[in-house]
């Protein structure tokens, strides 16, 4: 998951994230380090809050945004 490199990419802590979603700090920091999986509700609370989607949330594309930008 690129939750850590959006979060420094703005600048904030996992604590001020974890503060942000309510959430746990130690639960960001799980997510980060892979050692705990998100869960539905969690990966559309952190893709709003980041203004990603969920597939960039997982790594599934390259692209952040919400809708790909159309072939021409």
């Amino acid at each position: 998951m690129r939750l850590k490199e959006l979060r420094k990419k703005k600048n904030i802590t996992q604590l001020k994230l974890a503060m942000d979603l309510n959430m746990n700090q130690n639960t960001i920091s799980r997510y980060e380090t892979g050692e705990r999986e998100a869960g539905y509700n969690e990966l559309i609370k952190i893709a709003d809050f980041f203004n990603v989607s969920i597939d960039y949330l997982l790594e599934r594309t390259d692209v952040p945004d919400f809708f790909p930008p159309k072939n021409k």
